[in-house]
């Protein structure tokens, strides 16, 4: 991610906050309002519904940068939205965790980790290694592109290895059964489908042309599944594999749903210039 930014990409931010604001209070208020209502009528167990909920807390990521490449949305405006909301995540990721511990579980003592150090270790997991790849693009661009390049492939590597443990790891001796992530899936695909929905009428809502329209639908969609499955089942974090399966299912097929989504969006909807 840090390899693929630039310091101009912020220039968007100041030039236009409107589209910025419009994202974030799509991303940081309506996903989680959606996560929670989903996972209120879902009757899944409450460490499901804490799933759930860690999933809607999570930025976007790499995946919907390039997915809105792909659709030729507002690229800038993704990066910038995945940017500034993995700054604020150091405040919102632990206040949205506590809140669902407490509201789902009763107890939010299960969580081994205080706020301070998640906020500690949320940071160097992701801001430090941002910065490090901004910074190498800033002294060798040529050779950040290459090494990007590479990178992708080797996170994709990585990202199947992650899926691969969490899929696969047993819980109270029992390999986790199929019938398990059927019935995570629906509502899963309801967050993904209806968060999407939110950043689509948002940016239409308020004007923004197509492109961005598509970026918005993006962003809010497709969040960060490898951050909600390291959150949800690394022992420096919770700890609880079933709170991680909501995120396996949830990557599972959100990268498919955003591009016919977006595919939908632009056959259907002309939109405006701004």
């Amino acid at each position: 991610m840090g390899l693929s930014l630039d310091i101009r990409d912020f220039k968007e931010i100041i030039k236009n906050p409107k589209q910025i604001v419009i994202g974030l209070i799509s991303q940081m208020i309506l996903l989680p309002l959606i996560a929670f209502g989903i996972a209120n009528i879902s009757g899944l167990s409450p460490e499901l519904k804490v799933g759930i909920m860690i999933i809607a807390a999570c930025p976007g990521g790499a995946v919907s940068n390039l997915i809105t490449y792909w659709l030729k949305g507002s690229v800038p405006l993704c990066i910038s939205l995945t940017t500034v909301n993995s700054f604020l995540i150091l405040i919102t990721m632990p206040a949205i965790v506590y809140f669902s511990l407490y509201f789902f579980t009763g107890d939010a003592g299960i969580i081994s980790t205080p706020v301070t150090s998640m906020i500690i270790k949320i940071f160097f997991m992701i801001l430090i290694p941002v910065g490090i790849g901004m910074y190498a693009r800033y002294k060798n661009k040529p050779g950040a592109q290459k090494l990007e390049l590479y990178m992708k492939y080797l996170t994709t590597l990585l990202l199947a290895v992650v899926y691969s443990f969490v899929i696969f790891e047993k819980k109270d001796g029992e390999m986790t059964k199929l019938s398990e992530y059927m019935e995570i899936a629906p509502w899963v695909f309801a967050m993904n489908v209806l968060g999407m929905a939110a950043g689509f009428l948002m940016g239409r809502w308020n004007g923004l042309n197509i492109k961005k329209q598509i970026t918005l639908s993006v962003e809010v969609g497709i969040q960060n599944s490898a951050l909600a499955i390291t959150i949800a089942g690394s022992e420096a974090f919770l700890g609880n594999h079933e709170m991680a399966l909501p995120a396996v299912v949830y990557g599972a097929f959100t990268f498919f749903n955003a591009v016919i989504f977006g595919i939908i969006i632009k056959k259907i909807n002309p939109g405006k210039s701004t």
